[in-house]
């Protein structure tokens, strides 16, 4: 998934340059500042957000969003007709999500809400920011909110003997959880207008323990690397 991110954003940044380059040359005449040029700022990151986050709703309606305000901005919708149909398809996007996350993620979740009737640490970041190191400490899980601010967890070198969970909340905020390469990772999220990304480069998938990452991300992210 991160390859195909970065080759999309590889490209975009391409074909830019290269119309910025055909234009000064006087080979073309592009208007790339043409009506509503601001939405691509929320149609192309939403667009490719739908090849990197594991939970895609927000994109989606970001994505939806995006496509009608450069609609209305070309005259092709009025934008009282669009204003009046965008809470209703948000709010039925949201529904989708829910419906189809519940069913596919059913099995992590049942094991997320095993996990969480222990006793865990807790982390606040309102803000500001932090980090919380589990350097050669047992880790039994924990939960993190970051609001307004960030949080990094790293358990690169925390001795993890069992399934833990980690509650990751972010609200106009980001959480980056560094993890072992030794583990296995499993995510179950609800995002809006948020993601949350895997950015591993060696996953394991035979590991004898598992990391639950149950997130609920709102204008925020969640990383783990």
């Amino acid at each position: 998934m991160n390859k195909i991110s970065n080759l999309l954003w590889g490209l975009v940044f391409i074909v830019v340059g290269v119309i910025f380059g055909l234009n000064a040359l006087d080979i073309t005449n592009i208007n790339v500042f043409f009506d509503g040029w601001w939405t691509l700022f929320i149609i192309i990151p939403c667009f490719i957000g739908l090849f990197k986050n594991k939970d895609i709703s927000g994109d989606l309606i970001g994505l939806i969003i995006g496509i009608c305000l450069l609609l209305g901005c070309q005259g092709l919708i009025k934008f009282t007709l669009m204003l009046k149909l965008i809470v209703p398809t948000i709010l039925v996007m949201i529904g989708i999500s829910i419906i189809f996350k519940d069913t596919l993620n059913n099995k992590v979740k049942k094991e997320i809400k095993k996990l969480n009737k222990k006793e865990m640490k807790e982390y606040c970041s309102c803000f500001s920011g932090q980090t919380v190191d589990f350097n050669n400490e047992e880790f039994t899980g924990c939960s993190i909110s970051a609001v307004f601010g960030g949080v990094k967890c790293d358990l690169k070198n925390a001795i993890i003997d069992s399934d833990v969970v980690i509650n990751a909340n972010s609200i106009f905020g980001g959480i980056t959880i560094y993890v072992p390469e030794d583990v296995n990772v499993k995510i179950g999220s609800t995002c809006i207008f948020g993601g949350v990304s895997d950015e591993r480069k060696n996953k394991t998938k035979d590991a004898k323990y598992t990391i639950y990452i149950n997130a609920t991300s709102m204008f925020g992210g969640v990383e783990i690397k």
